[in-house]
Order: C-alpha cells, then sequence, then structure tokens
C-alpha cells in the first residue's frame, strides 16, 4: 500500500478525535552479527489509533509519529511474552512483522485489545451487515404487526354477524301487569320469556302475578285480597320480579288507602 506521508502525518495530529490512546511499550529485537543471538528491549511510545491506523510518536507532545500500522488482515490476541499484559498484533502473510506491545495493567490490555479488533474495514463491514439485516427483520416484523390487527378485526366481525350467540343483546323493553313493573333480573325476562336456571337449563315461565280486586271486595281490616296474600314462589319457580312484585302489593295497597283518605279529609 503506497500512502502519502505528509497527508498521513497531517491525520495523525490534526483535531480529528481518536478511537484509543495511550501508552504501550512495542518490542524491539535487535540482531547482533557477531553473537549469533538476538536480544530483546522495549520502547515506549504514545499509541493514537484513528479509524483503521495506529500512529505511534516517541513522545505524547511529537508533532509528527514515528510509525504506522494499518490494521486490515490482522489479528489481535494475547500473547506469551517475559512481559506482564502483552498483547500481539499478528497478520495473515506469512513473511508479515508482528508487532508485540505491552500495556501497563490488565484494564488497558483489555481496552486496547477491544479497541484494535474492531478498527479493521472487515470488522465495520460485517457489523454494517449485520446491522441491515436486523433492520431489514424489524421492518417485516413491523409491517406484520400492522397487517395483524386488521385482519384479526375483521374475521372477529364475521363471526360476530355469523355467530347468534355473540349478536348484542336487545334492550328489553318494560312490559306493565296490573299496573306494575314486571321487569327481568338475571336470567328471567318479562313477557312470558323462560327464567334460567343455575344449570343453565330451562323452565316454564312463571305464572303473571293474580290481578288486584276492588276495594269493596278486598278482605275487611287488612285491604289485601287472600290471593295476594298467598306466596308467588314456588322451587320451580325462582325469579327475582316476581318476588318484587309480590312483596310491593302490600305497599301499594296501604298507599292507596292513605291517598283516600287524605282525599275524604280524614288524617
Amino acid at each position: 500500500m503506497k500512502l502519502n506521508e505528509r497527508s498521513v502525518a497531517h491525520y495523525a495530529t490534526c483535531d480529528s478525535p481518536a478511537d484509543h490512546a495511550g501508552f504501550l511499550r512495542k518490542r524491539v529485537e535487535r540482531h547482533h552479527h557477531h553473537a549469533h543471538h538476538h536480544g530483546t528491549s522495549y520502547q515506549r511510545r504514545w499509541f493514537v489509533l484513528k479509524g483503521n491506523l495506529l500512529f505511534y510518536f516517541e513522545e505524547r507532545e511529537s508533532r509528527e509519529p514515528v510509525g504506522l500500522v494499518v490494521l486490515e488482515g490482522c489479528t489481535v490476541e494475547l500473547c506469551e511474552a517475559a512481559e506482564e499484559f502483552a498483547f500481539a498484533i499478528r497478520f495473515d502473510d506469512a513473511g508479515a512483522r508482528a508487532y508485540v506491545l505491552v500495556a501497563d495493567g490488565q484494564a488497558a490490555m483489555e481496552a486496547w485489545v477491544k479497541a484494535l479488533s474492531r478498527a479493521s474495514f472487515d470488522y465495520m463491514r460485517l457489523v454494517v451487515r449485520e446491522l441491515e439485516k436486523q433492520l431489514e427483520e424489524a421492518c417485516k416484523s413491523l409491517a406484520a404487526c400492522h397487517k395483524s390487527p386488521r385482519k384479526s378485526s375483521s374475521s372477529g366481525r364475521k363471526r360476530h354477524l355469523s355467530n347468534p350467540a355473540l349478536l348484542p343483546l336487545q334492550e328489553k323493553p318494560t312490559t306493565l301487569e296490573n299496573g306494575y313493573s314486571t321487569w327481568g333480573s338475571g336470567g328471567c325476562v318479562a313477557g312470558g320469556a323462560t327464567c334460567s336456571d343455575h344449570d343453565g337449563g330451562q323452565t316454564k315461565p312463571p305464572p303473571l302475578p293474580p290481578r288486584r280486586r276492588s276495594a269493596a271486595g278486598s278482605t275487611p281490616g287488612s285491604g289485601l285480597s287472600p290471593a295476594m296474600l298467598e306466596s308467588p314462589v314456588s322451587p320451580e319457580t325462582i325469579c327475582f320480579s316476581k318476588l318484587h312484585n309480590w312483596y310491593g302489593q302490600e305497599i301499594a295497597v296501604l298507599r292507596r288507602e292513605w291517598q283516600e283518605r287524605q282525599k275524604r279529609g280524614h288524617p
């Protein structure tokens, strides 16, 4: 790869934000030809990571980098070394140089390995593809959610119209019998409808309350006829409306007698 040194140096020192920065010790191998062996030493350098470019300077205040590592086609891994907290940047090419770096502590080493592993263009391309896939799946899921309520609402409306049991209950008109309301309560419906028992079965409709006799034919002293003293309730016809009418007859008769005495002028 051919790079323009001036442009690269300007990018390394310009005000653009760095992805990671800090001091690391870089291993330097020195070969001694006469002794037929080589020694290892470490140089402390200031490293700055911008995108997929890793710059290193002699000092933090240096105006120009002394080296550059392009983080493409490489792997970042921990390595065994004499120094603690060491990691290496290795490239796929057989003859490529490996960079062994040493951090000042465990936290710094983990932060550098994570930042360098995510710096390559190949890694960012994989991330973008994965995010695009997730976005596509989310859009499909959202579109399915928008369609499903309309479908369920339509099908629910069809079932509602086709099933008589789901039709809305009509408001029952009030029926008058002997001047009293015979409105239904619970499972009892006025107008001769059947009363439902607790087991869900149907029983015969309850008889209508007896008609009131005239005031002349009523029992002296009580104002109630013998038929009105009989309870209409039986085990076969348990209905709240009949109980209401039966217990209300005595009140109605007493009220009517009181009104007649008021008309005649008697207190």
